[in-house]
């Protein structure tokens, strides 16, 4: 199956299942510029599929095709897990930063058959829109991650939902989709608010995660990698960013790890199909 259909695909198939409850956390993002050596700060695990408003997440739900609006199965608002055991994972990268860093990291997940998810930040796609079809035509996935990398969180609804659908129209133009996933800059986890806003551009469910290296603190490779293989479980969605040196270093042995362990890297959609 080639790429283009490989993604006609799931976005018919894409399921979302629900897990256990999760822990509050919160995490920052990169803007893709090194910011020193970190410390021994450890990695962010939580386990859940969250609705809105930080209710109890139901044990199953399914976000069907957009085209069977009759479907009476439970969309979830965000989700940081795949349930059902399968021995899969998704690396989700936040995009932004130097775009040779950007190359080389996807031709090391290639060379390893991953297929990755890029949550994309518009003002990037802006400075390097070949990036964007250079993600897709590797076989992997590419969303939105706001135009401008605010902290969307403490936005008015309407500077929440500019800002998403600024990204979103980058995403149209530039390969004729908007993508599926919307991942919200500067926090782990969306408000109500910010759910309401994604809905309203699109996006029927945020992308979130439960794997946190810290990598854009710029720790280095091996501590990326213990950091990550530490907490990682099938299922599990980890965040990850482009643009670090050391994130590029520490892929072929996340990698290898993932493998030892029996763990496939797919992208977020493969992973809830």
């Amino acid at each position: 199956m080639t790429a283009p259909d490989r993604r006609t695909a799931l976005r018919a198939g894409l399921a979302v299942l629900g897990t256990a409850a999760a822990s509050p956390g919160l995490a920052a993002c990169s803007d893709g510029r090194s910011t020193g050596a970190a410390g021994s700060a450890a990695p962010i695990p939580a386990n859940a599929s969250r609705p809105a408003g930080g209710a109890a997440p139901a044990s199953s739900a399914t976000a069907p095709d957009p085209a069977s609006p009759s479907s009476r199965t439970q969309v979830l608002d965000e989700v940081d897990h795949a349930a059902g055991g399968r021995p899969q994972v998704a690396l989700t990268f936040h995009g932004d930063g130097d775009p040779q860093l950007a190359q080389a990291l996807l031709k090391e997940a290639e060379a390893a058959q991953a297929r990755l998810t890029v949550l994309a930040v518009g003002r990037w796609l802006g400075e390097q829109p070949a990036m964007a079809r250079r993600i897709l035509d590797g076989g992997h996935e590419l969303g939105n991650h706001t135009e401008n990398h605010v902290d969307i969180s403490q936005l008015s609804p309407s500077a929440a939902f500019a800002e998403i659908e600024a990204c979103a129209a980058r995403l149209r133009k530039l390969t004729g989709s908007p993508g599926i996933w919307f991942r919200p800059s500067q926090t782990q986890h969306a408000t109500a608010m910010l759910i309401a806003q994604a809905r309203k551009a699109g996006y029927r469910t945020v992308l979130s995660y439960d794997v946190d290296p810290l990598d854009y603190e710029d720790p280095s490779a091996a501590q990326i990698t213990d950091r990550l293989l530490a907490a990682v479980r099938p299922g599990a969605i980890v965040s990850m960013h482009l643009g670090h040196q050391h994130t590029v270093a520490a892929l072929p042995a996340v990698l290898a790890g993932l493998k030892a362990r029996g763990l496939a890297a797919v992208t977020a959609s493969e992973l809830f199909s």
